[in-house]
């Protein structure tokens, strides 16, 4: 099949199409060509938020399925709608299980579970982005699959409450400055390694069973922030972490912009039910556990030891929480 990647090389696509093409299928990558492109796929350079643009990008491509990673709010949907309806053999939308309900009603987290984040902005938008879609499979019957994915981590990137891609936390631990975790520590949380994700959305397509279909994505391990951390520190070699444990409000409270990360996503239990996925992809199951996946970060930057800097918005938001927690006595 000919599969067009809307996206196709950040942080949850890259193992996606290198998957897909590595099964025979035909990758082609649509970009706005600030990331180069694997040499294996071919590249489709354009805005997409420019519909006459993208009609005439398009025009030769002819994809048998599209799998939309960039669809952050109606209009995204809407255009590709305009111009694939009719057209392809199934349409996959790329959401996340940040549009559940937060805190979820009961766990583990069920494709049934209600969606409704009302901490985040985010994820209210892929949820509208998620019902015009279905109103589009019942009126017309439009190909959808809808793709749930929670906290999926590269070997890029080291996982934290405030911002997981790059070297950010593990700079602050090896340097011996604080980081914190939301509350106790101990809400589980899920990670699960990108190539894990990958067989799941490999197996969805092209798969007629799975047209009008929503499915979360998830590892079936579940640890605890201080888990996660511990894990992170032990990969790095870091024997005494500066660890401190701050109620959610508070760091809200410094740094409103995580709100919507921590109270409508990290700071809430989320444990999934994966049953869904493996019935229609049944040779999906993850095989990274964290501790695992850890060390592949850990020793993807020591070969890239240019890219071990910190992000100076991110690094500056722990060094905000952490002075004004430390000002009123904490520790």
């Amino acid at each position: 099949m000919r599969i067009l990647f809307i996206g196709g090389t950040g942080n949850l696509s890259s193992d996606c199409a290198e998957l897909l093409n590595s099964r025979g299928h035909e990758v082609v990558l649509l970009t706005r060509g600030r990331s180069s492109v694997p040499p294996q796929y071919r590249a489709v350079v354009v805005d997409r938020k420019d519909a006459a643009a993208m009609r005439s990008a398009l025009s030769g491509v002819s994809p048998d399925v599209v799998i939309n990673f960039l669809g952050y709010e109606p209009a995204d949907v809407q255009l590709d709608h305009a111009l694939f309806a009719g057209r392809v053999r199934q349409y996959v939308f790329i959401s996340t299980a940040a549009a559940y309900v937060k805190p979820a009603p009961r766990l583990p987290i069920t494709e049934e579970t209600p969606l409704g984040n009302q901490f985040w902005d985010y994820a209210q938008k892929k949820k509208q982005c998620e019902n015009w879609l279905r109103e589009q499979w019942h009126a017309a019957r439009f190909p959808l699959t809808i793709v749930r994915p929670s906290h999926t981590y590269s070997p890029r990137w080291f996982p934290n409450p405030v911002s997981s891609s790059g070297y950010t936390l593990a700079a602050r631990l090896e340097a011996g400055k604080p980081v914190f975790v939301p509350g106790d520590g101990e809400n589980p949380w899920t990670l699960t390694a990108t190539s894990d994700f990958a067989v799941g959305v490999a197996g969805l397509v092209g798969n007629d069973k799975a047209i009008g279909e929503a499915f979360h994505i998830t590892s079936d391990e579940a640890l605890t922030w201080n888990q996660i951390y511990a894990e992170t520190a032990a990969a790095l070699a870091v024997n005494s972490p500066r660890i401190m444990k701050i109620p959610v409000e508070f760091i809200c409270q410094q740094c409103p912009r995580l709100i919507g990360t921590l109270k409508g996503d990290k700071a809430n239990p989320a444990i999934f039910d994966n049953a869904k996925i493996k019935r229609f992809v049944p040779d999906f199951q993850c095989r990274k556990p964290f501790r695992i996946g850890i060390r592949e970060s850990v020793e993807w930057f020591r070969r890239h030891p240019e890219r071990k800097v910190a992000n100076p918005e991110a690094d500056a938001e722990f060094d905000r929480v952490a002075v004004a927690w430390l000002a009123q006595g904490g520790r």
